[in-house]
């Protein structure tokens, strides 16, 4: 006869996975890390098998690990869905609400977002955490988030998400961006710069393998150029600074430049191509009503966003 998996100790497993540690799960769930690793212990005991690695910079899943993981986060998110469905039959308010978004998204979208559902559930307790895709799928799936903003670039695999929905909320432009001074600056163009007049310059993009970095090298194979990327930045406000002291160009989307300074950059696009990240809303099937109200309210930000113009081109 096989025995049934405890559930609290499948919500220790999916806490120490999203952690990556069993100090910071420990702390989350307010146990001691000895008591945590017993924990751990009895669930690979009752497996036979190992289930983490421990390495110096934390832990990682084995690959049963991972199928675990996988399955727990299911089982804990239906648990947590189930809770809520009970308490909304029992007519009770819904409380909570845990909202995850990249940064860029975290500035223009999510403020006015919380902000109406904080007015329409002036008691719910509203949470925001800075998640840099690809992840926050796992807390998505085990209920530690309701929501989660996340976007892909061009040339990116996209994130498997089973028993998830995603929602597409707006496409969000990518532009050439280069130094005021540079030779290019004032091109007329309406189509753009030609890829291939690039050839020779300095690139800024983020480190092998994030989002933007797969999605420049992309391009840059369609246009038959390899581009010398000598400054390595995920952060675009860095990535701007750069490009205004004449360092490099960029690729940069459009929601970054709505207060970009014109005196040090100029904003153009890419003849021939129309690249665009696209964000879009995760979320559970069947979500709670706070989680579909703000959904609403995050098109209605999304909406703002896309009509207030794209920066002037030259």
């Amino acid at each position: 006869m096989v025995r049934e998996l405890d559930v609290n100790r499948l919500r220790v497993m999916v806490e120490v996975a999203h952690a990556k540690s069993i100090a910071e799960a420990a702390r989350t769930l307010a146990f001691t890390p000895s008591a945590l690793s017993q924990q751990i212990a009895k669930l690979e005991a009752e497996l036979g098998t190992r289930l983490l690695e421990r390495r110096p910079g934390g832990i990682t899943l084995t690959p049963v690990g991972v199928v675990l993981v996988e399955h727990a986060e299911r089982v804990i998110g239906e648990l947590r869905q189930t809770r809520s469905a009970v308490d909304a039959a029992m007519g009770a308010q819904p409380q909570r609400l845990a909202l995850g978004s990249f940064a860029t998204a975290a500035q223009t979208l999510v403020p006015t977002a919380l902000a109406e559902l904080q007015r329409r559930y002036p008691r719910a307790e509203l949470s925001l955490v800075d998640i840099e895709p690809p992840d926050g799928y796992g807390l998505v799936t085990s209920g530690d988030l309701d929501v989660l903003i996340t976007h892909r670039y061009p040339g990116v695999t996209a994130t498997p998400h089973p028993g998830l929905d995603r929602e597409k909320l707006l496409n969000d432009p990518l532009r050439l961006v280069i130094p005021a001074g540079h030779r290019l600056a004032r091109e007329t163009e309406p189509q753009g710069i030609d890829p291939t007049q690039l050839t020779s310059e300095t690139w800024i993009s983020g480190a092998p393998g994030i989002p933007n970095r797969i999605c420049l090298e992309a391009l840059a194979r369609q246009a038959g150029i390899e581009p010398h990327i000598a400054y390595e930045s995920a952060d675009y406000h860095v990535i701007l600074a750069l490009i205004g002291a004449g360092l490099g160009i960029a690729l940069v989307p459009e929601s970054v430049l709505a207060d970009v300074d014109r005196r040090q950059v100029a904003v153009h696009n890419l003849r021939g191509h129309a690249p665009a990240r696209e964000i879009s809303l995760v979320y559970r099937r069947r979500p709670t009503a706070l989680a579909g109200e703000l959904t609403a309210f995050l098109h209605t930000a999304a909406s703002t966003v896309s009509h207030r113009g794209r920066p002037a081109l030259p």
